[in-house]
């Protein structure tokens, strides 16, 4: 094989399955609402498995082993090649959800700030100690490590794994928590990008912050919203992510996540982050349990509010005289009246219905810190 052709088979547009979409094949043209799940999932619907559940979300990331890839080195931190048997299952995998839903995009987690015991060597010089060699807590809630994110071999090693996980044929990227600006993670994320290449997609959890640093390198924000409990909160959160719709990479993924105030059932808070992201990007929603719950982080429901029906944006949204904010699509309408604002009316020409309330008419009323999608009859 030359070299030419050798650096093709490398290529992620030529490790697409037969009749597989292209990452920007599955991204551009899908239809909202569009859900991402954060490494857990969705509670079954009656009549789905864990997979039909899944493949309800249009953007997922995921531990590699989810998916069912085993590292061929014993420890996960230290392996470049997976086994053979695991790879062909989880190609499989990839393939079976791709059928239940073609614009699906799945990213691995690729760890590099903290992991579990095990991930490497207990010798291992990336492991992060304090002045008397003990290890240090990076995520106390899971017993994680801190590793040595300012190490240039550490950045090598990261590098190897996102480029293993990318050429494996599983996944689209590669995802990195705990992201910040800093020198670093700027070392680290231009060595990441290299290794995975122009078309792989790299999303970041900075939470509610700008990178303007690593915007270039980076295709979208996880904005893992944990403060969304003032006025203040929700325009900070609306600022971040008007802000990476147009300073991040393109294709951009960006994935705007709230969690509950008292229960699940928060339905105004779970369609107020759905319209946000609706009106201000093309990006991904979720609204999750909080992380200071026992049970796993980021586990869900499905909300009927989060089924299709929206179509493909007509125009980009724009904020309205009375404050709210309000986009069109082929199917219907999106309106989103922030925190702190006062109730709003939207008028129609023509009855719509409320997927809130169910109500057909040509006016209705949305209250501050919610939203709506308006369905023409």
């Amino acid at each position: 094989m030359n070299w030419l052709l050798f650096l093709l088979f490398l290529s992620p547009a030529c490790r697409l399955a037969a009749g597989e979409l292209s990452v920007v094949q599955r991204i551009e043209p899908r239809s909202f609402p569009s859900v991402f799940q954060a490494w857990n999932g969705a509670t079954p619907l009656a009549g789905r498995d864990a997979d039909a559940m899944l493949a309800k979300h249009d953007l997922a990331f995921l531990h590699p082993g989810t998916l069912g890839l085993v590292s061929s080195n014993a420890f996960e931190g230290m392996a470049h090649t997976f086994t053979a048997t695991s790879l062909d299952s989880a190609r499989r995998k990839r393939t079976d959800l791709l059928a239940l839903n073609s614009n699906l995009v799945l990213l691995a987690e690729v760890r590099y700030r903290d992991a579990p015991t095990g991930f490497l060597p207990e010798d291992s010089p990336w492991w992060k100690r304090d002045d008397r060699g003990q290890f240090i807590l990076g995520w106390a809630e899971g017993g994680y490590r801190l590793l040595d994110v300012p190490s240039p071999d550490w950045h090598t090693q990261v590098a190897k794994r996102a480029r293993a996980l990318v050429r494996s044929g599983v996944f689209d990227g590669v995802m990195l928590d705990w992201w910040i600006d800093d020198d670093a993670r700027t070392a680290l994320i231009q060595q990441v990008r290299e290794a995975i290449g122009p078309e792989a997609l790299i999303l970041v959890n900075a939470n509610d912050r700008v990178i303007p640093r690593t915007a270039p390198y980076v295709n979208g924000l996880f904005m893992e919203c944990y403060r969304s409990k003032t006025a203040a909160d929700w325009q900070r959160i609306s600022d971040t992510l008007r802000w990476a719709e147009i300073n991040l990479r393109p294709p951009r993924i960006n994935c705007v996540e709230t969690w509950f105030h008292k229960s699940r059932a928060d339905d105004s808070l779970m369609r107020a982050v759905t319209t946000l992201t609706l009106t201000q990007s093309d990006g991904y929603c979720l609204f999750s349990d909080p992380n200071d719950l026992p049970t796993p982080d980021h586990l869900h429901d499905w909300y009927p509010f989060w089924n299709r029906g929206l179509g493909r944006p007509k125009t980009p949204g724009f904020k309205r005289v009375d404050g709210a904010w309000e986009r069109d699509f082929s199917g219907g309408t999106v309106v989103y009246n922030p925190s702190g604002n006062s109730s709003v009316t939207v008028h129609f020409d023509a009855a719509h219905s409320s997927r809130t309330t169910g109500r057909s008419g040509t006016e209705h009323t949305v209250p501050p810190n919610d939203g709506d999608t308006f369905l023409p009859d």
